[in-house]
């Protein structure tokens, strides 16, 4: 106890305390061993009791987690079945209700009333082709036709068609694609991911906006971003539900943009299925990005 340089602490199991008086130093011992024994007892059955509470929390789990998940995954998966089922039993009176208008308008001429019919069934199609392209995408396995294909030539291809109706809205597009840059993944669903993302920066933007499509390799993975000002200023916590089903933030809710909010939940799912990212940024508040990542 002296060589510790200590007036007081722990020795095996006594506690001593160095006290110094006019007589010299006086050290008091203080025998803590049966304090102690108590002490290991009790944390030693503690930990014990925790960790077999834990263990039995543990299988309580196992045994239930099953039962409790499996009527979730049934109806989500009855609820994805429920929606092809429903798309494709569609498909034939949206069809008939076509043609029906498009003898209607021979025998009578065209007018607004079949003009409407023919643009609401058009609608519906689009929606219904959504929902059943949605519901496959987010399948555990979709079957994705995998290749390597030019990505650069891809993205230049796709942003052409919407450069004459940007500037027929008095917006200016810009285009900045890396070239030489490859993918490996579904050349169709990028075309779509591509037509989702211009689509939706040109109908969601005010006349005068300024859009931009650039397409950059950053590190082993291709960085495309399509970005657009707002009419209105962005909130930041909505970002996330952007990609939501049927989400649609204040400034698009109107009828002439013709949306229903299912755009960027088939880009997400056609990112993901490609096992990339894919997120929206607005750094100023006044513009929208949205930032996919895809792997090559």
């Amino acid at each position: 106890m002296l060589d510790s340089g200590r007036t007081t602490g722990f020795l095996d199991n006594y506690r001593y305390l160095l006290c110094q008086n006019e007589l010299g130093s006086q050290i008091i011992f203080l025998d803590c061993g049966r304090s102690l024994s108590s002490f290991r007892t009790t944390l030693l059955a503690s930990v014990t009791l925790a960790l077999v509470g834990l263990l039995a929390v543990l299988i309580l789990l196992l045994i239930l987690s099953h039962r409790i998940v499996r009527p979730v995954a049934e109806s989500y998966a009855k609820q994805k079945q429920f929606i092809t089922d429903a798309g494709h039993e569609l498909k034939t009176p949206m069809t008939i209700i076509s043609a029906d208008a498009d003898l209607a308008e021979m025998e009578c001429g065209e007018n607004q009333w079949l003009a409407d019919i023919r643009r609401q069934v058009q609608r519906l199609t689009g929606l219904t082709n959504d929902l059943i392209y949605l519901s496959r995408m987010e399948e555990e396995q979709p079957k994705l036709q995998c290749i390597e294909f030019p990505l650069s030539d891809v993205a230049e291809e796709m942003a052409l068609p919407f450069l004459a109706p940007a500037r027929s809205q008095g917006k200016e597009l810009h285009v900045h694609i890396q070239p030489m840059l490859s993918c490996t993944g579904d050349e169709k669903a990028i075309r779509q991911l591509l037509s989702i993302l211009l689509d939706n920066a040109l109908k969601y933007s005010p006349a005068g906006a300024h859009l931009e499509l650039r397409l950059e390799k950053q590190g082993r993975s291709s960085l495309l971003t399509v970005s657009n000002t707002t009419a209105q200023p962005v909130e930041r916590d909505k970002l996330s539900h952007l990609f939501d089903r049927f989400y649609r933030s204040d400034q698009s809710r109107n009828s002439q943009t013709g949306g229903y909010g299912l755009g960027l939940s088939i880009a997400k799912s056609i990112v993901l299925a490609h096992r990339g990212k894919i997120r929206a940024e607005s750094p100023d508040g006044t513009s929208l990005s949205v930032i996919v990542t895809l792997p090559n």
